[in-house]
C-alpha cells in the first residue's frame, strides 16, 4: 500500500469487501456514519441513528473495533464519581487506506455448509446440532459461568446474552406460565444459512450446550428462522 487516498470506486469496494467479511449490512452503516463523524461515536447515539438496542450497537462497534477499523477511546465524564466508563469509536486511521483482511470463521462456516449438504438430511442435522453444542458448552466456560443456575430463566437469559454477543441479537421471553423461547433479530451465519439452511441446526445446538453447562439438560426447537424468510429466529426452550 502506498498511502494515497482511496477513490470513489476503491473506498466502495473496500467497504463492500468489509460487509462481506462482517456479514452483516448494518455493521457496513455503522462503519461509513463512524468514518464521517470526526470527534467518533457511541453506543448510545449509534443505537438511536439506527434503531437498535444499545447491546447491539455496541456488539457491532466492538466487532469493528477488534478487526482494527475503529479505535476505542474510553472518557469519563466530568463530575461522574460513579458508573462505567464511556467508549467513543472512532476511525484508527483516516487517512490510511483499508486493508480487509480474509475472515477464517466465514470460510469455516461456508465449508461447513457445504460438507454438511453432502450427508443425508438427517445425519447432517444431527451433526450440525452436535457441533453448535459442543461449542455452546465452550461459550459456557468462557463466559466465566462457573455455577450452575438455579433459576432456568436466569440461565436462558444469560445464553441470550452471550448470543448476542456473537452476533445474533437475542433476547429471552416468557411464553406463558412454564414456556421460555429465544428470539434472534439476526443470523451471523448469512447468506450460507439462506442456501443450507440445516445450518440453523448450529443455533439448537448452541442453545442446548450452553443450557446444559448452565443449567441443566434442555430441548431446543426452532419454530422460526430468517433463512427460511422469517422476520426473527425463534428458538423454543423445554427442560
Amino acid at each position: 500500500m502506498d498511502g494515497a487516498p482511496l477513490t470513489a470506486t476503491e473506498f466502495a469496494s473496500a467497504v463492500t469487501a468489509i460487509t462481506g467479511a462482517f456479514g452483516d449490512p448494518t455493521r457496513r452503516d455503522i462503519y461509513l456514519r463512524a468514518r464521517d463523524i470526526e470527534h467518533g461515536v457511541t453506543a448510545l447515539d449509534t443505537a438511536q441513528a439506527f434503531d437498535l438496542h444499545p447491546n447491539v450497537a455496541r456488539h457491532h462497534l466492538d466487532k469493528l473495533a477488534s478487526g482494527g477499523y475503529l479505535e476505542v477511546v474510553v472518557q469519563r465524564h466530568e463530575g461522574a464519581s460513579a458508573g462505567r466508563p464511556s467508549k467513543t469509536y472512532r476511525l484508527t486511521n483516516p487517512g490510511a487506506p483499508l486493508e480487509v483482511p480474509v475472515r477464517q470463521d466465514a470460510v469455516l462456516v461456508s465449508l461447513l455448509g457445504r460438507a454438511l449438504a453432502l450427508l443425508p438430511p438427517d445425519q447432517a442435522e444431527a451433526m450440525a446440532e452436535e457441533v453448535g453444542a459442543e461449542v455452546g458448552r465452550s461459550m459456557a466456560e468462557a463466559i466465566g459461568e462457573q455455577e450452575v443456575h438455579s433459576s432456568f430463566q436466569s440461565a436462558l437469559q444469560v445464553v441470550a446474552e452471550a448470543l448476542t454477543a456473537h452476533g445474533f441479537a437475542a433476547r429471552a421471553e416468557s411464553v406463558g406460565d412454564d414456556r421460555l423461547r429465544i428470539v434472534s433479530e439476526h443470523c451471523p451465519f448469512g447468506d450460507v444459512a439462506i442456501e443450507h439452511p440445516v445450518i440453523c441446526a448450529v443455533d439448537r445446538g448452541l442453545v442446548t450446550g450452553m443450557l446444559s453447562a448452565l443449567y441443566g439438560e434442555a430441548t431446543a426447537e426452532m419454530r422460526s428462522s430468517l433463512p427460511m424468510g422469517d422476520s426473527v429466529c425463534v428458538t423454543a426452550v423445554t427442560i
